[in-house]
């Protein structure tokens, strides 16, 4: 199975992932500080800081290089100077202490070496107040996504959210390929 790129712009994905409903039924408003791991080309980041407007801020990372090069010209072409690119991986990257409003993670908690040190540097990451947001694939096969040996269940991600100290507050289906996982402190 070939991998596609999914930009922030990308109409094909868009048919079944609306970035700004996602994050605005997560609690994302104006002056929020939002946090994207794993951020690839900023399919979330962009509707984030168009969300968060210019009195919030949007850090995304990725480890790809070339995506956060394309996301910082798409976020410069759009004059989007709350939108923070920089290369990180998710278990090496702690962007702040207790400063963030959500922590972001569109489908790839599955993708990192290590989840559990990703969830906890995440958890250091919130303010008191802040919510941890998965989304991530349904456990089910499909014509497209990650194997299904590489995907994490529901449960098993909740348990991994838990295992951190997170509490649950929901945990739904996000349209036909995805489920949504909010947590707070």
């Amino acid at each position: 199975m070939s991998k596609r790129r999914f930009l922030s712009n990308d109409p094909i994905r868009r048919q079944w992932q609306n970035p700004e409903a996602i994050l605005s039924d997560a609690g994302l408003v104006s002056g929020m500080t939002f946090i994207d791991i794993g951020c690839g080309e900023g399919f979330f980041s962009i509707p984030a800081a168009h969300i968060v407007g210019p009195r919030g801020q949007v850090h995304a990372f990725d480890i790809n290089e070339e995506a956060i090069h394309q996301l910082a010209i798409q976020s410069k072409e759009e004059q989007l100077d709350q939108l923070f690119p920089e290369i990180g991986t998710g278990e090496d990257t702690v962007l702040c202490e207790g400063g963030a409003d959500m922590v972001f993670f569109g489908i790839d908690l599955h993708d990192f070496e290590d989840p559990g040190k990703v969830l906890k540097n995440a958890k250091t990451m919130l303010n008191l107040t802040g919510v941890l947001v998965d989304l991530d694939w349904k456990d089910q096969p499909m014509e497209f996504g990650p194997p299904p040996e590489k995907r994490f269940s529901k449960e098993k991600a909740i348990g991994l959210i838990e295992s951190v100290g997170f509490q649950i507050v929901s945990a739904a289906d996000a349209g036909p390929y995805h489920y949504c996982i909010i947590a707070k402190l």
